[in-house]
């Protein structure tokens, strides 16, 4: 059975209505970057943190996979598929996807502030006092700038093992996950999805010029 590595960035979640963190000024929903997803963010106001997360948090309770997502999970019935996104909503997993791997995190997982192991499951608003089973404080399960992206081996040894990739969603310009690409076998076939690509096709790439929805469907059409 081939194994299908599909890396999946924003383009993909907001088809059901989430919004990309960052707008077009640079700010993530008008706070500056430095001050709701960095660690020193969080050491000066804490406060403003959790509520940014939990604004964000409550968003993805109202929404639904969309059928991209609900395509993807078709595609196991007829190979091996894993999905390294770098969205942190539930959203492929709530379609039914199986395999799924978070580089940047989640936001339905909160973290001790002390150890970034102890980590646990969490749907609801994370407040001052919300502390792990050592007495820390509690921040949330995503990964900030200037922090480690963890998963990016287990990323990347995925990516060796790629019979077909496919990258929906995502401009795949911002590292270390912009490199995964780089790993999967010499010559393996690859399926670009983005609505206003920024490159296009040449051998072994072939680029589909489609939102998600519609997209996924002609990748799959072309890989049946």
């Amino acid at each position: 059975m081939k194994h299908i590595v599909i890396l999946t960035g924003a383009g993909i979640s907001a088809e059901s209505g989430i919004k990309t963190f960052r707008d077009a000024d640079g700010l993530w929903e008008g706070h500056d970057v430095m001050e709701v997803a960095t660690p020193e963010g969080f050491a000066v106001n804490p406060e403003l943190v959790l509520d940014f997360y939990n604004q964000r948090r409550r968003q993805l309770f109202e929404v639904e996979p969309n059928q991209a997502h609900f395509d993807l999970t078709e595609l196991e019935n007829n190979f091996k598929v894993t999905i390294v996104t770098q969205n942190v909503d539930d959203l492929h997993e709530r379609a039914g996807s199986s395999n799924v791997i978070h580089l940047h995190g989640e936001l339905l997982k909160v973290r001790s502030s002390f150890d970034e192991n102890d980590i646990k499951e969490w749907k609801t608003d994370l407040v001052i006092g919300d502390l792990c089973k050592k007495g820390h404080q509690l921040r949330p399960h995503i990964v900030w700038f200037g922090e480690d992206v963890t998963m990016i081996e287990k990323a990347i040894k995925i990516c060796e093992t790629a019979d077909i990739l496919v990258i929906i969603g995502t401009s795949m310009q911002v590292y270390p996950a912009a490199g995964l690409k780089n790993y999967v076998p010499q010559n393996t076939p690859t399926y670009f999805i983005d609505p206003k690509p920024s490159i296009d096709n040449k051998e072994n790439l072939t680029v589909i010029a489609e939102t998600a929805t519609v997209g996924v469907k002609k990748m799959i059409t072309l890989i049946s």
